[in-house]
């Protein structure tokens, strides 16, 4: 295979599944199309561009719309403008085949290369397909999925087991770049790539709290509207002196350093997407959840459901966050409580993930040209 065009929403699932390519195919050229910008109404740039630059790899900004619960008439404008700007990239690059990750971003990439004849292969993070995935297995030639349960939704004349790829990076690690030198618990706070400001105004909310009962590892992720970062940055240096645990404050908590973050937590605070249940679940860590209520199908729900039927979580509601005292009761209750955290089904097994992906894919390829 001499080309691929990689897109989606889910960046972090593409990282093993490129290194496989570039292991099988050593010349193989890459095109990410992708967000170069953050949340909505940001200037800043994403993780996702940020990573995959730095491993070389061209990143092409796709102008993509949203139609589910969008009433913004500029994002629906951006419908039609994505898919022409697909159609174009898509021509000048002429890609073996498309290898999409979900989501709406991904909608126009799968439909200009079904009308240029292109062939698609989609991966399915989460147990219930989206209506962007949906939409995308009416073309794609095969639907990928990561859970089993997920069969029911999509044609099984094109569903293929391979579970969902982890970075080995997550899964271990002997850093020791979060270790606090004492004896307080360690939180992990994260919200997925671009972090979540109304987690964000929570843990503020509660930041002395909290640090005479914990270390905090914090990625506020980086919008340059709220400006969290350097909010949070600076109420922590207003408290250091005072208060016992120790607060590591990141934008982005980059792969090189996740495995450390898990590994030194004692307890995660998260939304709940696709890679962040399954990364908790792998490495069994107690768990809050906050689902971001909004999504499809309430696709976070769900999965905050399976880490819980595992015995690892409590669900939150993001109204009851905005509640001080009820927030800070919870992050009290499961920290006095770890042991009760306990994985008690069989964990999936995802380690051949990147590699049946890749073969998927190749198959493809090879059927179309």
């Amino acid at each position: 295979m001499d080309s691929i065009v990689i897109t989606g929403g889910h960046h972090s699932s593409a990282l093993p599944v490129i290194k496989e390519l570039k292991k099988r195919f050593p010349n193989i050229q890459i095109y990410w199309y992708g967000h170069k910008h953050s949340l909505q109404g940001s200037s800043n740039e994403t993780l996702e561009y940020k990573e995959i630059i730095e491993m070389g790899i061209p990143f092409f900004n796709l102008h993509a719309g949203k139609f589910y619960k969008t009433f913004n008439i500029v994002r629906l404008i951006k419908i039609p403008y994505g898919f022409i700007q697909s159609l174009f990239l898509l021509a000048k690059h002429k890609p073996q085949a498309i290898l999409s990750f979900g989501g709406y971003l991904a909608v126009p990439v799968v439909l200009a290369g079904w009308v240029l004849g292109i062939p698609a292969v989609t991966h399915e993070q989460t147990a219930v397909i989206g209506y962007a995935n949906k939409f995308i297995s009416k073309f794609a030639k095969k639907i990928l999925y990561t859970w089993e349960e997920t069969i029911k939704y999509i044609p099984k004349n094109k569903a293929v087991y391979t579970g969902l790829p982890l970075r080995e990076k997550y899964l271990s690690s002997k850093s020791e770049k979060f270790n606090s030198n004492n004896d307080l618990p360690t939180i992990y706070i994260t919200a997925g790539k671009t972090g979540s400001h109304i987690i964000n105004l929570a843990v503020l909310e509660n930041l002395e709290e909290l640090l005479s009962i914990a270390n905090l590892i914090h990625q506020t992720g980086d919008h340059s509207k709220y400006k969290d970062y350097e909010k949070a940055k600076e109420k922590y240096d207003s408290l250091s002196k005072n208060v016992m645990g120790k607060c590591y404050l990141h934008k982005f908590v980059h792969s090189n350093d996740i495995g450390a973050a898990y590994n030194q937590a004692d307890l995660v605070i998260s939304r709940s997407g696709a890679h962040t249940i399954l990364e908790l679940i792998t490495l069994e860590k107690p768990c809050i959840l906050i689902p971001i209520p909004w999504v499809s199908h309430n696709e976070q729900y769900r999965n905050a459901g399976v880490v819980k039927d595992f015995g690892l979580g409590e669900i939150i509601d993001q109204d009851k966050i905005k509640d001080k005292d009820f927030f800070l009761n919870k992050v009290k209750d499961v920290l006095n409580n770890l042991d009760f955290y306990k994985c008690s089904k069989q964990k999936p097994n995802n380690k051949n993930a990147a590699r049946l992906i890749v073969d998927e894919v190749e198959k493809i390829a090879k059927k179309d040209n």
